[in-house]
């Protein structure tokens, strides 16, 4: 008996990491004869799991029913969970908390010690540096996400960093997370062109409009595309700069909402940043205590320029 309970363990395990499994495979990876791999599956359905059989190809897996039957989970996956729960509860998605903490704390009591003592370690010597100051609702980015999945026009009210209102229709794309911020990345139809759009900052409208047939990206590194746009692209002044030092060093001082890294080669990497006072981009490129080289605007040069030259005249030289 215990040897048959280990073993539908086992095959349990397997159907929750493949998409299918043929029962040839099944058979040897169990060390059992096909024959009790179709018995073994049938006392799974018995216990509420969905299995399901290909036809023809003798194939098996794991599909989804009315209830959560219970999930196998190795040590790291186990912590890994914990840890993701641990995350959403101080996430940008508003409600989620709570319900993020209830499933935490069902994970905790029946976690291992040894397990719960590398999830209450991890817990206890990370320090949060703080909360996303909006939060967005999970039935949006649910809507959002549905829409984005099954091609369908978004149609919503949206209100700008200067705060104008407008009601907009796009086709939408992807999600994007920041850290801070949910962005929402889609063809905007009434301008004709690639928008990001701030999750908290849109209000979506019903019904859905139009299926559409989806558009080639803008750029094949979107997380790099949707940093440039909310970095630079809003502000008055768009800053480039060469720094002279590696990508990876550079992106390690810059968040993605403050600018856009591009390696230019192993030593250098070209930066896009913007606001809207070019004293503050001056600063804030002097500041990074690494080489750079201005490129534009020519305000922003020029302004360099005249900086350097006054605190070239204050300390004597």
């Amino acid at each position: 008996m215990l040897e048959t309970s280990a073993r539908l363990l086992k095959l349990l395990s397997l159907l929750q990491t493949h998409r299918e499994w043929s029962g040839a495979e099944l058979s040897e990876r169990l060390g059992v004869t096909t024959r009790t791999v179709r018995r073994d599956v049938g006392r799974l359905r018995e216990l509420g799991y969905p299995v399901h059989a290909s036809p023809g190809t003798a194939g098996y897996r794991l599909g989804a029913g009315t209830d959560l039957p219970p999930l196998l989970l190795d040590d790291d996956e186990a912590v890994a969970v914990a840890v993701g729960l641990r995350t959403a509860a101080g996430s940008a998605v508003s409600g989620i908390e709570e319900t993020a903490l209830r499933a935490l704390a069902k994970l905790e009591r029946v976690l291992p010690s040894r397990l719960r003592h590398r999830v209450h370690a991890l817990r206890s010597m990370t320090v949060p540096m703080g909360r996303a100051r909006s939060a967005v609702e999970p039935a949006s980015l649910a809507a959002i996400a549905a829409a984005c999945r099954d091609r369908e026009t978004l149609r919503f009210d949206y209100r700008t960093h200067g705060g104008e209102e407008s009601v907009r229709a796009a086709e939408p794309y992807r999600l994007v997370h920041s850290g801070r911020h949910w962005y929402l990345l889609g063809w905007d139809t009434g301008r004709a062109g690639w928008r990001t759009y701030r999750i908290d900052r849109l209000r979506l409208r019903t019904p859905n409009g139009p299926r559409f047939v989806p558009r080639e990206p803008p750029d094949p590194d979107l997380a790099a595309y949707v940093s440039r746009s909310i970095s630079s692209a809003p502000y008055r002044y768009q800053g480039r700069f060469t720094l002279h030092a590696p990508a990876e060093v550079v992106a390690e001082h810059l968040p993605a909402t403050a600018g856009a890294v591009q390696p230019i080669d192993e030593r250098s990497c070209l930066v896009q940043s913007g606001a809207n006072d070019l004293d503050e981009l001056a600063v804030w490129v002097a500041l990074m205590d690494i080489d750079f080289e201005v490129h534009e605007p020519p305000e922003l040069v020029a302004r360099i320029r005249a900086l350097a030259t006054r605190l070239t005249t204050a300390t004597g030289s």
